[in-house]
């Protein structure tokens, strides 16, 4: 079969890499793709919210199945593009419908199906202009931290946990004055949670699912997860926490009501449900659904999935999860991101990477780079993952900084401390 990923990042080209090992696979296509992704498919100049871009090249290249890496085409109704089109009947699509994507695409959305179906998560209250003073009365009842979440996407920068009442009370109305654009007009304030956190994937066709090896990432650019939030820095999996109790306990209290609850309000789903989880004390809390894989949570998954990762793409797709299992490799994984120097605020693209060909037992997943005159360079914030497997986290994670200090581009920053709130 013929298959096209959507995307352009790290979790993109750790797809098209498991793809790539499937004997169901003859050709594969990624839009718009990377330097990275080009070593294993086609590439594609087609943006991922180009619709008819997307469309023509399904058909040109007789495309199968699709796979949309990001939420943006999910939230903006890819999906349902496919599903209206009668050209287009015959092609599958990995990835929720748009009324799906909303549990990633409307934090407030996301809260009342919770709320509906008895999902655990912090306690809330839905803030418009017109319900300011109400919003402004909740946040007196809670104790600080304050947490103040922009209710529509806005690029993983929609979320400020402020200490100061009167700190809190004034961002609130600048969300809604439109500091995050229109996915502020709506404003979820949040108690608090505190403890630690994971994320944890299931692949599911609407009825029955398959959970997917458990990953933590760390969002923030400076060591001791300090100074601000970026997409990710690293990630590893399995997380020694979330064992075997902890598991049963998300399973029967997050991941079965959350499929089961997408049947009973008639909402079709298919694709991966991410969910942002912490740990308080032992109990499961649900902090944010996501509507596809996490990146770069993805690019040490990848890692330890044995089984045919198209095989369940098209469990996924056809409604056959039930008859699928997964095969997890008991070894350990981790991604290590080496991005560029400024990130997450001002940077710069276009510098040319070195060493690339010295990686030794490591993948090296391209997130932000492009071919220039026959040389990679540098094309966005984050560059690469540098992912291995490890019988430990500490061993994984010596084999990457290890290929971490042999790649090298102007600039160039990583995290040294990667599962240092892990470490027993």
């Amino acid at each position: 079969m013929n298959i096209l990923i959507v995307g352009s990042g790290g979790r993109e080209h750790a797809m098209a890499w498991k793809i790539k090992q499937s004997p169901l696979v003859n050709q594969l296509f990624i839009a718009p793709g990377n330097a990275g992704t080009s070593l294993l498919g086609t590439n594609l100049p087609i943006g991922i919210a180009d619709f008819e871009g997307i469309k023509k090249a399904a058909l040109d290249h007789q495309i199968d199945l699709v796979l949309v890496g990001p939420e943006v085409p999910l939230c903006e109704g890819l999906h349902d593009y496919f599903l209206e089109d009668s050209t287009l009947k015959q092609v599958r699509v990995v990835g929720p419908q748009k009324l799906g994507a909303q549990l990633e695409g409307s934090k407030d959305f996301a809260k009342e199906f919770m709320m509906r179906h008895q999902i655990p998560t912090a306690k809330y209250c839905s803030v418009t202009s017109a319900t300011l003073s109400e919003g402004l009365a909740f946040l007196k009842t809670m104790k600080s931290p304050y947490v103040l979440k922009a209710d529509g996407l806005a690029a993983g920068k929609g979320v400020l946990i402020i200490d100061e009442l009167s700190e809190a009370e004034q961002s609130l109305k600048e969300m809604l004055d439109g500091q995050f654009g229109a996915a502020s007009s709506k404003v979820v304030v949040e108690e608090f949670l505190s403890g630690i956190e994971c994320s944890v994937f299931a692949i599911t066709d609407g009825k029955d699912y398959q959970i997917l090896p458990v990953a933590k990432d760390y969002k923030r650019i400076g060591e001791g997860d300090s100074g601000l939030n970026t997409g990710g820095m690293g990630a590893i999996s399995p997380v020694p926490f979330a064992d075997e109790v902890f598991m049963k306990k998300v399973e029967e209290r997050i991941i079965r009501p959350t499929v089961e609850g997408l049947q009973k309000d008639q909402i079709p789903y298919n694709g991966f449900l991410f969910f942002g989880l912490i740990s308080c004390q032992g109990e499961p809390m649900v902090i944010e659904y996501n509507v596809r894989m996490g990146d770069p949570e993805t690019e040490a998954v990848m890692l330890r999935i044995k089984s045919d990762f198209v095989d369940l793409l098209i469990g996924a797709a056809d409604g056959t999860m039930a008859h699928k299992t997964i095969e997890i490799d008991q070894r350990t994984a981790v991604a290590v991101m080496l991005v560029s120097g400024g990130y997450p605020g001002p940077y710069q693209k276009g510098k040319v990477i070195r060493g690339l060909e010295s990686v030794e037992n490591s993948f090296a997943f391209h997130a932000g780079t492009s071919l220039k005159d026959g040389e990679v360079c540098t094309d966005g914030g984050r560059v690469l993952a540098i992912s291995s497997y490890g019988q430990s986290i500490d061993e994984a994670l010596a084999v990457s900084y290890k290929n971490a200090q042999r790649i090298d581009f102007e600039g160039k920053y990583y995290r040294k401390d990667l599962g240092f709130d892990l470490q027993k």
